[in-house]
């Protein structure tokens, strides 16, 4: 990434505008990722997340998990890490850096959740990574959509605040690491606009046609209204 991109997240600059840094998703997040491990049998004794900000889903995921299971944050934010420390114990430990440099471990599982859109060489990112882990377990904001074209200032505002400079639908992402020869297993949408609360009125007012046309069809639904993301499994 750029010094411009990075500064981003090295600095205090997205702590200040996300002070709680998506804690308030943790649950929500571990609950899906252990759906697809239970649903695929996958019994993990490593695992490592790429991009860990407060480490809130590594601790979920250890609550539940074999009890023998090594779990390793890393993220490039100082502030992130220092959100981790005190969740740090004798089987979860944190570091500071890009992963794809400062560890050569292989590992039964890597999540990559919500890190892609980030990077602004996300190519270079998943070549590397794909060597790292057995599974690797994605997931990956839909910010496109018929109504965030539309209205676009859905896309500046992530883009503004949560650092968004990439944005997928499920086919492009889907293709994405086809093309970089990943083997994909499964996926699924997580509603993260219908599960996670919101202050935000125009966000509680969609709940209701979303749930509705996503009743009908799936895809239909995302592609129009967005407010979805996509956990993919893959080898």
């Amino acid at each position: 990434m750029s010094n411009t991109a990075v500064e981003f997240y090295t600095t205090r600059s997205y702590l200040e505008k996300n002070p709680l840094w998506h804690t308030e998703e943790s649950c929500w997040k571990a609950e899906h990722l252990l759906r697809m491990i239970n649903r695929h049998k996958i019994v993990p004794r490593t695992i490592c997340e790429v991009g860990c900000g407060a480490g809130e889903v590594l601790k979920q995921l250890q609550h539940r998990l074999d009890k023998e299971c090594d779990f390793l944050g890393c993220d490039i934010s100082p502030q992130a890490i220092e959100l981790c420390r005190s969740r740090a114990n004798e089987r979860l430990h944190f570091e500071l850096g890009d992963v794809t440099k400062i560890s050569e471990r292989f590992f039964d599982v890597i999540l990559i959740l919500d890190v892609i859109e980030h990077l602004e060489d996300y190519f270079s990112f998943l070549r590397t990574i794909k060597e790292r882990a057995l599974y690797k377990i994605f997931q990956i904001p839909l910010d496109l959509s018929v109504q965030t074209v539309l209205r676009a200032t859905p896309l500046i505002k992530d883009r503004q605040r949560f650092g968004h400079i990439h944005y997928f639908t499920k086919e492009t992402a889907l293709q994405l690491l086809r093309d970089l020869g990943y083997n994909i297993i499964d996926w699924f949408y997580t509603a993260v606009a219908l599960d996670l609360p919101s202050t935000n009125f125009k966000n509680v007012v969609m709940r209701i046609p979303r749930r509705l046309l996503y009743s009908i069809n799936m895809d239909v639904a995302v592609r129009l209204l967005g407010g979805y993301r996509l956990l993919i499994l893959t080898k």
